[in-house]
């Protein structure tokens, strides 16, 4: 085993949980040459701290420093920490660098190289050291706030008070005076200091007033040697040597056995923070084989990317996806539907099997009415679809939303189409005109042909007539929408049917781009003979239809052309 010669490098360590872990990681760094000062949080019960205490026990280069409660945010953690590097100043003297970490730190490289990367930088404080105004990575919204203001309270226990103090201080306008010659700095907590740097915050004339100071600045670790620093070194390196990484909220990530490829490539010293049940980690950079394994400089820019796309996929998700723990607010969707699908409104009222040959040419999914008040009408008359997704219509309306989007979800890879109508369910109109992976597709006032092959009472298909059209009404002025952000193609059924091939076509094309294919025929068109004199019976009954163009009242199918040829056919 290596020994690091007459001991140039030594680490305080901050514990207050696994402590059998800190207990491997200073027994390695120890029985490697270099002396380890430990601290245990005050809180930590006294028979985990005898027991750190008699594993270490043979190790001559380990010591333990006063003890001081360390609650996130206070300036325990300071206290802690200068004490620690007191008892590490004073009992080993051939110590030219400090380095500051956690119980929860890791070593990635073997320690030696460390030592032999400092020892060509003698005289390079290695601390991120950042002034208030160049920040960006603190959250919650006080940067030089948390320098002017009084901190007295904790923020993780005593929340109500803190909040309140600090309301309260903005309120009278209280600003707390920095001591002359201070420019607040920011950066994290873990450093690696030189003997002199160290030696000269710790023992200056005004360390009274600094520490009086720092004591009610709100979270003191990451800013008091972070401000000294740059009044008594004269080269600082803004960068911390150790690997951490912080999620959306500032918390830090948790390394895992899974990560061991990515630590390696980063080339750092240490990282932090580890799981303690991370046995694989442990035992691979704790063992000697560790020795052999060298890196570069340390570059922990290299796995950032990863770290970004881990953050966005956490605060955004997966398009399409809601699950219990993550159900974004209105408009927060990452994608509101997980793949493109196609709707089809009044295809089905004017086509005989509109829905068999839409399957056959686009070989795609193609459901009837999905949102149909007594059912939901899956393909093939399926009573349970996938994702276990029942056509109960009160399980589907409970959450229409989810409905759809577990739908699109669960069958991924497999373009879905399904038929609309004013007759529907028109809970997600919005939802759908706002998903930019909906194509929609509209023959409106097509639904006034079931009404007229229907044996209805004429006062009741009036009646309904209106009804639907005031539906349909509001859904096409939802389509029409300028936020709208689906596919929207609206014919009215005149025009439709007038020369139906070149729509079928399109929609046809946009299914199924690849395909190329030119339709050589259309589904068979139900008859429409009678159909204008049907609307003129409705505007005798004073019911104004409006949705469906121009309709002579004749015998004629058609709305404007006498010409009797195949609509189905391409001519």
């Amino acid at each position: 085993m290596t020994q690091a010669p007459n001991g140039t490098l030594g680490f305080v360590m901050l514990c207050h949980t696994a402590l059998h872990r800190a207990a491997d990681t200073a027994r390695h760094w120890a029985e490697r040459g270099c002396p380890v000062v430990i601290h245990i949080d005050k809180r930590v019960k006294k028979w985990s701290v005898e027991k750190l205490q008699a594993d270490l026990s043979d190790l001559t280069n380990v010591r333990f420093s006063d003890r001081f409660a360390c609650e996130w945010g206070t300036w325990g953690i300071v206290a802690a920490t200068q004490s620690a590097a007191e008892v590490m100043l004073a009992d080993f003297p051939s110590v030219r660098h400090v380095y500051l970490a956690s119980g929860s730190c890791l070593p990635l490289r073997p320690v030696q190289e460390l030592i032999s990367y400092l020892d060509e930088r003698p005289r390079t404080d290695f601390i991120e050291s950042v002034t208030t105004e160049e920040v960006g990575w603190t959250i919650g919204g006080l940067n030089m706030e948390r320098f002017t203001l009084r901190f007295p309270f904790s923020w993780r226990t005593q929340r109500w008070l803190f909040d309140r103090y600090v309301k309260l201080q903005r309120g009278i306008g209280f600003r707390r005076t920095i001591p002359n010659g201070i420019v607040p700095h920011l950066g994290s907590q873990w450093w690696c200091l030189t003997r002199q740097t160290l030696s000269t915050i710790l023992q200056g004339p005004d360390r009274a007033l600094y520490d009086r100071y720092f004591r009610r600045v709100w979270i003191p670790d990451e800013s008091y040697f972070q401000t000294l620093v740059r009044q008594v070194s004269a080269n600082v390196e803004s960068r911390s040597l150790t690997l951490s990484k912080f999620d959306f909220q500032g918390k830090p990530h948790i390394f895992y056995d899974d990560h061991l490829q990515l630590l390696r490539r980063s080339d750092c010293f240490v990282a932090r923070k580890i799981w303690p049940h991370a046995n694989k980690l442990y035992s691979t950079f704790l063992s000697d084989d560790a020795e052999g394994q060298a890196g570069g400089e340390p570059n922990p820019g290299k796995i950032d990317r990863l770290f970004s796309k881990a953050v966005e996929r956490r605060v955004k998700g997966r398009p399409g996806l809601y699950m219990q723990s993550r159900f974004p607010n209105e408009h927060w969707e990452n994608g509101r539907t997980a793949a493109p699908y196609s709707v089809f409104q009044g295809f089905s009222d004017v086509f005989e099997n509109f829905e068999g040959w839409l399957g056959k040419v686009t070989s795609t999914r193609v459901h009837g009415h999905l949102f149909a008040p007594d059912r939901v009408e899956f393909a093939g008359g399926e009573a349970v679809f996938n994702g276990a997704l029942s056509d109960s219509a009160a399980l589907r309306d409970y959450n229409a939303r989810s409905f759809l989007a577990n739908l699109i979800w669960a069958t991924r890879g497999e373009r879905q189409c399904f038929q609309f109508g004013p007759g529907d369910n028109q809970e997600l109109n919005w939802f759908m005109a706002l998903d930019s992976n909906a194509q929609i597709s509209v023959i409106s006032g097509a639904w006034a042909v079931p009404l007229f092959k229907s044996n209805l009472n004429f006062t009741d298909i009036r009646r309904e007539a209106a009804r639907l059209q005031k539906i349909e009404l509001e859904h096409l002025s939802v389509l029409r929408n300028g936020a709208a952000k689906a596919r929207i193609r609206i014919w009215n059924l005149a025009e439709f049917i007038e020369n139906p091939m070149e729509p079928l076509q399109t929609i046809v094309d946009e299914i199924s781009p690849r395909s190329l294919r030119r339709l050589t025929e259309a589904p068979r068109m139900t008859d429409l003979t009678g159909f204008g004199q049907f609307l003129q019976n409705l505007r005798n009954q004073g019911m104004q239809p409006v949705l469906m163009g121009d309709f002579p009242a004749t015998n004629d199918s058609r709305p404007s052309d006498s010409r009797r040829g195949r609509p189905y056919l391409v001519k």
